[in-house]
């Protein structure tokens, strides 16, 4: 019965957005009240509050786990979405997206590489820069412009969109789980690397099968030839994004890994493609740029990439003078949880860097930076109150022993298949939310509790990797919150919106459906191996 009434908030959130069609933040504010109202009373009555919490009152409880939820939700996740949109809104605005555009278009004459370049390519470096729907928008428009059908691109995009989403916005949903389940409530350099190691490991044969999909999609016909793609380009996709996981942390991945993927085409398609005739389906403008141009054009997300790496553990001395610079630190009244932010060493501040220098590189006054950065702010402004909300409502029930009741609940009824079942929870929650950091945000730390619960608290090796069992079963959120976003209302609608296909939503989720169901059971048998077997 517990575990029942503590989950009211969450199938609340399950029943507006989806039975209701209400709007992501107006559901967000109705859950938030709802799960105020269930701190306040059914808690108590339910004796589920925490033993450390047994002198306190449950009003203060409720209202320091809000403020809780609502710093963590600005510094660092808001601050991240809104740089992450601003830098690519300048491209936007200086038109040099058309250039990086072009650049992708003229690098094949093979139409199959041509698709993977784009969706998988293109659309990975714009979700690892910039994320929440970027990577599904321009990608289709430029397939569509292509002369590829619009139900094609919509739904070929929303399947290419998947293996970068846990990393996206500069590994933003991977960074905010490890934040989830981290003792401290904020994930050390090393517990951020595990997490994010674990998300790759668990994610790793979709390095492969997702470009082989992509490609038989595209052209059935050439199936030994798509074989061999899919099997180069995913080896340097994995390689990169493990190094990257393993020794930088979250924040360069997808960007990295979508860049080595890119080299390994245009080392393949020079190595392997001699067809100068490309498919008539594909029109293609052939223009010439310089390196200046292309540098250019270039600059923001260089100049994004470069700050990110700098700032990175790569460099030591530079790493450890931003994080220990300008550091907020100090200790919640009443939940005596600490709250603490490096003004100097969040992500947020390199994308923002990286956004004004390409900025003014590219053209725009500072001026003009600054207007499109409060155009920008404006217009999320219903994604920061949705973010608040989920974020004090997720702190709210993790103080309040709501959270340790559903893990207990759902502990119960799978036992020891947990594991398996781990990743659908996570695509639950993107499935809801349409986004993996809410998802994380919802699920990460319940994730962790099932783990306490069932004994997953030793450190173990997975896939010859060696970390916490814990830290193992929190990154099943993550990988399967990517397949939830081949479901996710909010995502096909971007796809829709793209390829003016406004009414057709549902025929792009029944397309979605079988590879989305696919992606959850390969994730689940992954995270159980890992834990059992391997």
């Amino acid at each position: 019965m517990s575990a029942l009434v503590s989950a009211i908030p969450i199938l609340l959130l399950i029943v507006l957005m989806m039975g209701f069609k209400v709007s992501g933040y107006k559901s967000a504010i109705v859950t938030l009240i709802v799960t105020v109202v269930l701190a306040l009373f059914a808690a108590p009555a339910l004796g589920i509050v925490p033993e450390k919490y047994a002198q306190a009152s449950i009003v203060g409880i409720t209202l320091w786990s809000v403020v809780e939820g609502l710093l963590k939700a600005c510094f660092p996740i808001i601050l991240i979405i809104i740089c992450a949109i601003f830098s690519y809104n300048i491209l936007c605005e200086t038109k040099e997206i058309e250039t990086i555009k072009t650049q992708f278009i003229q690098m094949t004459s093979d139409k199959g590489l041509l698709v993977l370049l784009l969706t998988w390519g293109l659309g990975g470096v714009l979700e690892g820069m910039a994320g929440f729907g970027t990577a599904v928008a321009i990608p289709a428009a430029i397939l569509i412009g292509l002369g590829f059908k619009p139900m094609f691109s919509a739904v070929i995009c929303l399947i290419a969109n998947t293996v970068a989403v846990g990393f996206g916005a500069v590994g933003l949903p991977a960074t905010t789980l490890a934040n989830q389940v981290a003792a401290s409530g904020t994930a050390t350099p090393e517990e951020l690397c595990e997490v994010a190691t674990f998300i790759i490991l668990q994610l790793s044969l979709m390095f492969f099968i997702t470009p082989f999909l992509i490609l038989m999609l595209t052209d059935k016909t050439k199936v030994v030839k798509n074989i061999c793609i899919a099997l180069f380009v995913g080896s340097f996709s994995i390689i990169v994004q493990f190094c990257c996981a393993h020794f930088i942390g979250p924040e360069t991945p997808a960007i990295l890994g979508s860049v080595a993927a890119i080299a390994a085409m245009l080392i393949y398609n020079k190595l392997f493609i001699h067809d100068e005739n490309p498919n008539d389906e594909v029109k293609v403008e052939k223009k010439n740029f310089g390196l200046v141009k292309t540098l250019k054009a270039w600059s923001v997300y260089g100049l994004i990439i470069f700050f990110i790496l700098i700032s990175s553990k790569i460099v030591p001395p530079v790493n450890e003078l931003l994080g220990s610079t300008l550091v907020t630190k100090f200790e919640l009244p009443v939940i005596g949880n600490t709250f603490k932010f490096g003004w100097l060493s969040n992500a947020g501040l390199m994308i923002f860097l990286g956004a004004v220098i390409g900025g003014l590189i590219q053209g725009m006054s500072i001026g003009a930076l600054l207007k499109l950065l409060a155009k920008t702010t404006l217009n999320l402004q219903k994604t920061v109150v949705t973010i608040c909300c989920l974020v004090a409502m997720a702190m709210l029930m993790n103080n309040v022993g709501m959270t340790n009741d559903i893990a207990k609940g759902l502990v119960m009824l799978t036992g020891v298949a947990f594991p398996f079942f781990a990743p659908l929870i996570g695509s639950i929650g993107t499935f809801v939310t349409g986004s993996a950091t809410n998802a994380n945000i919802l699920f990460g730390k319940l994730q962790a509790t099932a783990a306490t619960d069932l004994g997953l608290v030793n450190q173990g090796t997975f896939f010859g990797v060696s970390g916490s069992e814990t830290n193992w079963l929190a990154a099943a959120n993550c990988a399967g919150s990517e397949g939830g976003k081949l479901l996710s209302p909010q995502s096909i609608a971007i796809a829709t919106a793209a390829c003016d296909m406004e009414g057709q939503d549902g025929d792009i989720m029944r397309k979605t459906m079988p590879f989305a169901i696919f992606w959850i059971l390969m994730n689940g048998l992954m995270v159980f191996l890992g834990l059992h077997v391997i």
